[in-house]
């Protein structure tokens, strides 16, 4: 496991409970609106913390916390993650995978080990726009798969996208909730400028206006919770 960054507490990032958050190094995405490139971009990558740490700190808060939030970068490239994640459960702590969904080998066997008690996957964009924002010969298939997986898995979930407008029109819009159809949770996240993301031209976009998002949440709205 490459740990790159601990958050301690967090009363957002796991619905219904008190939690702290891993934040796993390295990712194979990389969309320019990202704000962790610290977490993606090997030449900005920071010290590491291990697992032994992490582990030492839930042990230690064992009534406080209820959660374990495992995000990035992206988690389930790491090696060693279910073996981390059995270590977090032997303490008593219900755990969250965010996922770009593009390994679902890896969520099929978390989900078979019941490891994983709540998932959040980033929906970046349509279909035909996915190599362009993520910079990579994205295989769609799996996209889809983890999609699918998830619906299925019987497990509380949500899918969410951030509503960045060059990869968010309305067609895309509509192609998404194509994807999403068998769903009942999707997240619009309104896009948060910042100097630090990986590719700063996303800074000078036009983005959508408070208006313009209260027209997507009523046009694609389907237990829909804009942010």
């Amino acid at each position: 496991m490459r740990i790159g960054g601990f958050q301690k507490l967090t009363l957002v990032d796991f619905p219904g409970k008190v939690a702290a958050t891993v934040f796993t190094q390295g990712c194979h995405f990389r969309c320019g609106f990202c704000h962790n490139p610290e977490l993606v971009l090997p030449e900005r990558f920071g010290d590491l913390l291990t697992p032994e740490e992490i582990l030492s700190y839930l042990q230690h808060h064992r009534g406080k916390l209820e959660g374990v939030v495992l995000t990035g970068g992206e988690p389930t490239i790491q090696e060693g993650l279910s073996d981390f994640i059995v270590q977090i459960r032997a303490m008593g702590f219900a755990v969250k995978l965010d996922t770009n969904g593009s390994q679902p080998q890896v969520l099929a066997a978390l989900i078979a080990s019941h490891l994983i008690d709540y998932i959040a996957m980033d929906i970046k964009t349509s279909v035909g726009k996915y190599r362009g924002l993520t910079s990579m010969t994205c295989p769609i298939d799996k996209i889809i798969e983890s999609i699918n997986l998830i619906i299925d898995s019987g497990i509380p979930y949500q899918f969410r996208t951030t509503l960045v407008k060059e990869f968010c029109t309305t067609e895309d819009l509509t192609d998404i909730q194509h994807l999403l159809k068998k769903a009942n949770h999707y997240v619009l996240q309104t896009f948060v400028p910042s100097p630090k993301m990986v590719d700063s031209r996303f800074n000078q976009q036009t983005q959508y206006t408070f208006a313009e998002i209260e027209l997507l949440k009523a046009r694609f709205q389907k237990t829909l919770i804009v942010k």
